[in-house]
């Protein structure tokens, strides 16, 4: 008797890597002024953040961005130190509303 297989079948066609998966999520975008932003999306958040965008409160358990750029004068630590949090829709509107970082 004959034992069944797990390999994928050769049928099937190539399953593409997660790149989100394989970099913890974060994506690399580029804001205002040139500068290029690590962007991470937060599924639910564990506590309330103020959006940098809309001065809104974005409430615990709302999925958002977090956004950090390591071109600073005092390194990449002091980006990510500095990093907000944000409602997905006023981070897309960023570069139309003119917002500052």
């Amino acid at each position: 008797m004959g034992r069944k297989s797990r390999k994928r079948p050769y049928h099937q066609g190539h399953v593409p890597l997660n790149m989100d998966r394989i970099t913890g999520g974060v994506r690399t975008e580029t804001g205002p002024g040139g500068l290029t932003f690590n962007v991470r999306n937060i599924p639910s958040g564990q506590k309330e953040y103020r959006c940098p965008g809309c001065q809104q409160i974005i409430a615990v358990g709302t999925p958002h961005i977090v956004a950090w750029t390591e071109e600073t004068l005092w390194g990449a630590q002091a980006g990510l130190e500095a990093r907000r949090h944000w409602h997905s829709a006023c981070w897309r509107a960023r570069d139309t509303r003119g917002y500052s970082f």
